[in-house]
């Protein structure tokens, strides 16, 4: 009858699986989701057992439990894990309620199965991502402290050497202190890369004297079994692009090649200048036609299989064994490569090793000419009044060492409101404000606005052992913005100093 009809019409077309089995267990009917989910057809399953479905998750107690409900007439609710017909699983919400008939004896069962898995996938994305988060606010917190140490641990050692005669004997073990000083800075540099605190500087660049200058750093990265080859294009077109970032780049790329090469094998890194025209863009690239520069970098390892390349680019997506990555590198260098205007392809059999290319426009701007710091200790001098902010009392004290004997009268505040007193105490005219982005109460930047209303034509630099959105819109420093990072050295500092201040 129509109703009847109507009815299982409906069961045919729900969206849900829908699995109708016997007294005993046998099926007898599945719908059409049924299928879509599971791979099996109604000519597959009809007279078998739901067990082919089983897929090793559960225990036997489990399944007891299920039959054992549903044998007693009560309707069973539940999340397992099954297996298609490929092999693959797939975890559903699951309802088996018993069907009576006109003497309340139990005919059938039905099933019904909802398809979970890509809500717990997004969901257990989403708690990663609140993980990293934390882990990133931690680590800049962690960083930002590091970054006060090392600047007087390198400051103090630098001040040290200036005072000696070139011959000393000392001079080799403070050479030593300041090598492992900024070493570990550019650890440091790493932990704020990672929790996205790093202030960026795109600047127009040569990737081949970056990728020159790279090849040293990469092959303690990957190893004695590893060869690394550049081929590099000569003539090769100016690329924009923040060169921390770029060094992110090539060593996340570097690292997942040799993993992918436990047994040895061949790292390339080649860069040419590249004209994509309508054709090639419409067959392969999301990106305008134009001139590019390719930065390619190739393994002869154990390539991926096309499941793989689909998820390549997603956080937290990761082939290693538990502990071994975070699944956040190709993530990454997605993120900056766009960041920068570019595009990534990668091509990659398996067992055919993989080629990861990364197209970045070609700029306008002109390169900067080179210039060669000078060998010799120059440190600029001056007669301005500073006022020094600095809640950290060593780099406070490293400062007031540096400048005071190069002439400039310092006042010295060990925060923001300290620092508006000594502005509204001192009588005289104050030159620069020196000061540290982050601090307790009052920042660097609320300050800088304060004292500039109190006393227009105020200079000001920035320091910070990292950078939020105080001073960095969208992580790219504000034009006319001068900051200095920490760590530095007394050179440097003496020579940013100056700068600022004869600065129109």
């Amino acid at each position: 009858n129509t109703e009847r009809q109507r009815l299982g019409e409906a069961i045919e077309q729900t969206a849900d699986g829908v699995m109708i089995t016997d007294v005993q267990g046998a099926i007898v009917y599945i719908n059409l989701a049924f299928e879509r989910l599971t791979g099996y057809t109604q000519a597959d399953v009809v007279g078998r057992n739901p067990r082919l479905l089983q897929s090793g998750q559960h225990d036997a107690a489990f399944y007891q439990e299920l039959w054992a409900t549903i044998t007693a007439g009560q309707v069973w609710h539940g999340r397992l894990t099954n297996k298609r017909k490929d092999g693959t699983f797939y975890t559903a919400d699951m309802t088996i309620t018993p069907v009576r008939d006109a003497q309340g004896g139990i005919v059938n069962y039905v099933g019904l199965q909802r398809d979970v898995t890509r809500e717990l996938q997004l969901e257990e994305q989403y708690r990663q991502a609140q993980k990293m988060q934390a882990i990133g606010q931690l680590t800049a917190g962690i960083a930002h402290d590091f970054n006060n140490l090392l600047t007087s641990i390198t400051g103090y050692t630098e001040l040290m050497q200036f005072q000696l005669s070139p011959d000393d004997p000392l001079r080799d073990l403070l050479d030593r202190i300041l090598r492992s000083g900024w070493r570990a800075a550019e650890l440091v540099s790493q932990l704020l890369a990672f929790s996205r605190k790093q202030v960026i500087r795109p600047e127009v660049v040569d990737l081949n004297a970056l990728a020159t200058e790279m090849s040293d750093l990469l092959q303690p990265v990957i190893g004695e079994h590893i060869r690394l080859q550049t081929r590099l294009s000569p003539g090769l077109w100016p690329v924009k692009i923040d060169q921390a970032q770029f060094h992110q780049v090539v060593v996340n790329l570097a690292v997942n090649a040799r993993d992918a090469m436990p047994y040895g094998g061949v790292l390339r890194i080649e860069t040419s200048n590249v004209v994509l025209d309508d054709a090639y863009v419409a067959r392969s690239l999301e990106t305008p036609p134009g001139d590019y520069v390719l930065l390619a970098v190739s393994d002869t390892g154990v390539g991926m299989s096309s499941e793989v390349k689909a998820h390549l680019f997603e956080p937290f997506f990761t082939t290693k064994e538990v502990g071994q990555g975070t699944g956040l590198g190709l993530a990454t260098v997605y993120g900056i490569v766009k960041q920068n205007g570019g595009h990534i392809w990668v091509y990659s059999e398996e067992g055919q090793g993989s080629t990861f290319k990364i197209y970045l426009p070609r700029t306008q701007e002109a390169r900067p000419a080179l210039t060669h710091p000078r060998a010799e200790v120059n440190m600029p001098s001056g007669s301005e009044t500073i006022l020094l902010v600095e809640d950290d009392e060593r780099v406070r004290d490293l400062v007031l060492r540096i400048l005071r004997p190069q002439g400039y009268t310092l006042l010295e505040a060990r925060d923001g409101q300290d620092a508006l007193q000594q502005a509204a105490d001192h009588a005289g005219h104050i030159h620069l404000l020196l000061t540290d982005v982050v601090m307790p109460g009052l920042n660097g930047q609320l300050l800088s606005r304060q004292l500039s209303k109190l006393r227009p034509g105020l200079k000001v630099l920035f320091t910070s052992g990292y950078t939020d959105d105080m001073i960095a819109h969208h992580g790219v420093l504000d034009p006319g913005v001068a900051f200095l990072e920490k760590p530095f050295s007394p050179i440097v500092l003496a020579r940013k100093v100056r700068e600022v201040l004869d600065a129109g």
